[in-house]
């Protein structure tokens, strides 16, 4: 009896042994490049392939940073600076107007081991504003800066500083145009009608786990089509559009920002993780459902601090890639 006693202790031990060390190599990157109403019967085969290709480049950066014992704050901000720089994605280059035809651009960034954040809102000539915002949480005793006063701080710090010019697009010019028509020839509110959810979001974001078992997470937007009044959504909101805690998750968001905002959705999804045990998946689900019965749509990117991920939406798609420790690469576009 003391003998098989004795085997199922060593047997337990092994196999504890063994699932920490496989702790200690798991790691894995998610990226997102907005969400909305997409559908492939709207999407030329071409126009499919690039938004494709473009995410499995731009999830490749990162993960090779962190394959190679890189730091993840380093994968998070090479991995958004692809996506800010591509015409593609509402972020940076290529960002949605602003009622006055001009672009207001806000990003977040936050590392789960410290908990230190930094984030800009409504910066105006900042070529790559996730690289600002982790230059004011690094450089500066702020969380978040706003206006004239993050695009100098950015300055300041040696960032890449452009003209307005450089992100506006002719795509982005339509769709104002046709956002404003719209709103002039139903003299409603357009923010309400569903035939224009994709004028209220879009957005790019990064979650990674590292090597070491730290999480991070950064997001970056130009914000809603036609936006007025500097309107602010929840990107730059810690704890709304992007949260990371080692003790659960790496989280970014993109969606209708107001709904985000009210929900705290990164923070929200962490706590049922942390307080009542959920999965990453169940929790990115259930506070998703919450926004839904809000009227908010929109969807989530996660990466726990198992390795276990989660791309949930309640929209029709979402452009969206993962890589996991094995190297295996799954980009998706609709749900």
């Amino acid at each position: 009896m003391r003998k098989i006693f004795i085997l199922i202790i060593l047997i337990i031990s092994s196999c504890t042994s063994q699932k920490q060390t496989k702790g200690k190599s798991t790691f894995g990157i998610v990226i997102h490049g907005g969400a909305g109403t997409i559908l492939k019967k709207n999407m030329t085969d071409e126009m499919e392939k690039m938004y494709l290709r473009q995410l499995e480049e731009a999830v490749q950066i990162g993960f090779q940073i962190i394959k190679n014992d890189g730091n993840g704050r380093e994968a998070v901000e090479k991995t958004i600076n692809y996506l800010e720089n591509s015409p593609l994605f509402n972020a940076g280059k290529g960002s949605v107007l602003t009622s006055e035809g001009t672009v207001e651009l806000d990003a977040s960034f936050m590392e789960g081991k410290s908990l230190n954040a930094g984030a800009v809102a409504g910066v105006k000539n900042i070529k790559n504003p996730i690289s600002a915002a982790i230059k004011v949480m690094t450089s500066s005793p702020h969380v978040m800066l706003s206006g004239n006063g993050a695009d100098t701080f950015a300055k300041d710090q040696g960032l890449e500083m452009v003209d307005q010019s450089y992100f506006i697009t002719e795509r982005r010019s339509k769709s104002l145009e046709r956002a404003k028509k719209i709103d002039e020839d139903n003299n409603t509110s357009f923010y309400s009608k569903n035939e224009l959810v994709n004028y209220r979001i879009g957005t790019v974001g990064c979650v990674v786990l590292d090597k070491n078992g730290n999480l991070f997470s950064g997001t970056s937007t130009g914000g809603m089509t036609n936006k007025k009044w500097g309107r602010i959504g929840d990107v730059p909101i810690i704890g709304a559009g992007t949260y990371a805690n080692n003790l659960t998750c790496a989280v970014s968001a993109t969606g209708w920002g107001e709904f985000f905002i009210r929900n705290v959705v990164g923070h929200d999804i962490s706590a049922l993780m942390e307080y009542k045990g959920m999965s990453v998946q169940d929790a990115s689900r259930q506070v998703l459902d919450k926004v839904a019965k809000l009227g908010g749509d929109g969807g989530v990117i996660a990466i726990d601090k198992n390795g276990n991920i989660a791309m949930e939406m309640n929209t029709s798609g979402m452009y969206r890639a993962h890589i996991d420790a094995n190297g295996k690469l799954t980009a998706k576009i609709y749900k």
